[in-house]
C-alpha cells in the first residue's frame, strides 16, 4: 500500500496539470473568434504605422484577427515603391504579432477601386430613342427646354410659388425672398422648419412629366446658413408604386454661399413621376434655392462596354449609322474620372455625338439614339456589372496579388449594399432576375479565389443574400427582386452578418443554410455593452456562430477593448 500511495502521489500532479490543460484547451476552442475591422491607406506611411499598433493592441486584448481593406487593392499596380514596402512590413508584423490578417476583396456593391482599371465596366442603366439634332456637325439632344417653369421662384400664388404643385408651410415655414437671391428677382427661403408641422419638413413639389427610359439632368442654386442636419436636404422623385428614380446625394453644407448642385436620374419606365425638393425632419437653419431647371440629359457617364451597345439611327429608325463611319467613336472621357480613377460624378458637360466628314448624317438631320449610362447612389456609390467577363479578369488580378503580397488563409468578399444593377443588355439576355444574376456572380467570384488559393477560406457580407435585409424586391434601382441570390453562396462561405434589425431571423436564415456566421458589432454606438449583448443574445442558441468583428467606419478604436471583455464575459 505505501508503494502504491508514493506511485499515485507522484502522478496527480501530472495528472492535474493534463486536465488542466485539457481544459483550457477545450475554452479556448469554444472561444468566439474576435475581429477588427480597419480600412487602410497602405501609401501613407504613418497610416501603416498606426495598423501595426492596432495590431499589437488587438492582440492584447484577446482578438484573433483584422480585416483591413484599402481602395487600391482594386488596382496594385503603378503604386509607388513604397506602397509595396509597406504591405510587406504589415505582413511581417501580422506575423510577428500572431493575429491572422483577412484581406477585403470583390467590391461588387461599392465597385469604384475596381472600376479603377475599367470605368465602363459600371452597371448601368438604359437610355432608348432619345431625340438627338445636328448642328454645326456634333449631335446633342434636340429637346433643350427647362421643363421646370417656376425654376426661378419669382411670383407666387396664394399658397404655394407659381408653377408648383404644393409647398410645406407657406407664409409660415417658407416664402418668397427678395433680398436673398441667386438670379432674378427672388428665390424660395426655408427655415422655422417645425412652425408649419412637427416633423419640420421644408419641401417643394412638382409632378414631372417624362418619357420612359430617358435620362434627365435636374440643377438647383442652394446658399445655406447654419443647417443643424443638412444630409437630409435632397430631391426625391417618386414614381409610381413609391420608385425612386433618384438616390444621388447633393453634399450640400451646412453653410455654404450659393453653390450649384446637379444630379441625373434615368426614368425607367415611368412617364411621370412627383419631385419633392427640400429637407426633411428640419430643426434650425436657413435654406434658400433658386434656378432650379430639369432638362433632358445628354451622354454624361456613357457606358461603352458590349453589355451596353450603342444605337443611332435616322428619325423613323430605318437607318441604323455606323461608329467609325458616320460618326466619331463616341465616349465621355471623365467617365470614372471625377475627381480621380474609379469616381463618379453627374456634374460635368455632355460629349456630343461628332459627325465624320463624308457620313450619311447630315446638318440638321434628327436622330435616335439608345445607349447606357451609370447610376450614382448617395455620394458618388457607383456598383459593378454583375457578369460581364472583363470584370473576373480584374477580380482575379486583385486576388493574385492580394495572394501576393499576404497569402491570407481566409479572404473576405465585398458584395454589400449593391444598388443598381440587371438592366443592361447582356444581365437581360439572360432572362434572369437580378438575384439570380448576383447569385452567379457570387459563385464566379468564389470560384476565382480558390483557384488562386485553393486552401483559402472565405467569408462574406450579409446584407445581399439575406431576405430579411436587402436581397428582396424593390431595392433601389436593382432591376428586379433579388430573391435567390443566397443560391450563389455554398456552405463553406462564411457570412459576416451586419443586419441589426433583425438578427434572430437573419442568423437563423443563415444557420438553416449551414453557413458559418460571425457578427459586425459595434458599428461606432455609444452603448458598446449593450449592442454586443443584443448579438451574443440573438446568437446564443443560433449553430454555427464563430465570433464577433469590432466594425468602425469611423477609425475609432476607444471601445476595443471593452468589446472584447464583453464578447469574453470578462
Amino acid at each position: 500500500p505505501g508503494a502504491v500511495y508514493e506511485t499515485m502521489s507522484t502522478k496527480l500532479p501530472i495528472l492535474a496539470l493534463i486536465l488542466a490543460l485539457f481544459t483550457t484547451t477545450s475554452r479556448a476552442a469554444d472561444a468566439p473568434e474576435l475581429w477588427v475591422y480597419s480600412g487602410v491607406n497602405f501609401q501613407v506611411n504613418a497610416s501603416v504605422d498606426k495598423l501595426i499598433a492596432l495590431l499589437e493592441r488587438a492582440k492584447k486584448a484577446g482578438y484573433n484577427a483584422a480585416v483591413i481593406t484599402d481602395y487600391k487593392f482594386g488596382r496594385f499596380e503603378d503604386r509607388p515603391e513604397w506602397y509595396y514596402a509597406n504591405l510587406k512590413r504589415t505582413r511581417e508584423a501580422a506575423e510577428r504579432i500572431g493575429i491572422e490578417l483577412i484581406p477585403c476583396v470583390m467590391p461588387i456593391g461599392y465597385s469604384g477601386s475596381i472600376l479603377q482599371n475599367d470605368p465602363n465596366l459600371a452597371a448601368g442603366l438604359p437610355r432608348t430613342d432619345c431625340a438627338f439634332i445636328v448642328r454645326d456637325g456634333k449631335a446633342t439632344p434636340a429637346d433643350t427646354a427647362n421643363l421646370l417653369p417656376g425654376g426661378g421662384f419669382e411670383s407666387a400664388q396664394r399658397n404655394k410659388p407659381t408653377d408648383w404643385d404644393w409647398i410645406d408651410g407657406f407664409g409660415k415655414s417658407s416664402s418668397l425672398d427678395t433680398s436673398v437671391r441667386h438670379g432674378g428677382e427672388s428665390s424660395l427661403h426655408m427655415t422655422n422648419f417645425r412652425a408649419e408641422n412637427e416633423h419640420g419638413n421644408g419641401r417643394v413639389v412638382r409632378k414631372l412629366e417624362l418619357k420612359p427610359w430617358h435620362s434627365y439632368r435636374l440643377s438647383l442654386w442652394v446658399k445655406t446658413k447654419d443647417v443643424e442636419n443638412i444630409s437630409e436636404f435632397r430631391a426625391a422623385i417618386l414614381a409610381g408604386g413609391g420608385r425612386s428614380l433618384n438616390h444621388a446625394s447633393f453634399n450640400t453644407q451646412r453653410t455654404q454661399d450659393w453653390t450649384q448642385h446637379v444630379i441625373i436620374f434615368n426614368s425607367l419606365e415611368f412617364s411621370s413621376a412627383n419631385l419633392y425638393l427640400g429637407i426633411w425632419g428640419g430643426t434650425k437653419g436657413d435654406i434658400w434655392i433658386d434656378d432650379v431647371s430639369l432638362t433632358v440629359a445628354g451622354g454624361v457617364n456613357l457606358l461603352r462596354r458590349e453589355g451596353c451597345p450603342l444605337k443611332v439611327t435616322n428619325k423613323d429608325g430605318s437607318v441604323a449609322y455606323e461608329e467609325g463611319r458616320d460618326f466619331e467613336p463616341w465616349v465621355d472621357p471623365k467617365l470614372g474620372r471625377v475627381p480621380y480613377a474609379g469616381e463618379f460624378s453627374d456634374d460635368h458637360a455632355a460629349p456630343p455625338i461628332v459627325i465624320t466628314k463624308n457620313s450619311r448624317i447630315k446638318e440638321g438631320d434628327e436622330l435616335r439614339v439608345s445607349y447606357y449610362h451609370t447610376a450614382i447612389v448617395h455620394d458618388g456609390q457607383v456598383s459593378c456589372a454583375l457578369i460581364a467577363d472583363d470584370l473576373f479578369k480584374h477580380l482575379k488580378r486583385q486576388v493574385e496579388n492580394v495572394h501576393k503580397y499576404f497569402a491570407p488563409k481566409r479572404y473576405f468578399m465585398q458584395h454589400d449594399e449593391f444598388r443598381g444593377g440587371g438592366f443592361d443588355a447582356e444581365e437581360q439576355a439572360t432572362g434572369k432576375t437580378s438575384g439570380q444574376l448576383m447569385a452567379e456572380n457570387a459563385r464566379r467570384c468564389v470560384k476565382v479565389i480558390r483557384e488562386v488559393n485553393p486552401k483559402a477560406g472565405v467569408v462574406v457580407w450579409s446584407d445581399m443574400f439575406d431576405p430579411h435585409h436587402n436581397a428582396r424586391d424593390s431595392y433601389y434601382l436593382v432591376a428586379n427582386t433579388l430573391k435567390d441570390s443566397w443560391e450563389g453562396l455554398d456552405a463553406s462561405v462564411g457570412i459576416v452578418n451586419w443586419n441589426g434589425g433583425k438578427k434572430a431571423q437573419s442568423l437563423g436564415f443563415f444557420a438553416q443554410r449551414g453557413h458559418e456566421q460571425f457578427t459586425a458589432g459595434y458599428y461606432d454606438t455609444g452603448d458598446i455593452a449593450g449592442h454586443t449583448k443584443g448579438w451574443m443574445n440573438a446568437a446564443a442558441n443560433v449553430k454555427g456562430v464563430k465570433g464577433y468583428m469590432y466594425t468602425t467606419w469611423r477609425q475609432n478604436y476607444t471601445g476595443l477593448e471593452k468589446f472584447a471583455q464583453t464578447v469574453r464575459g470578462n
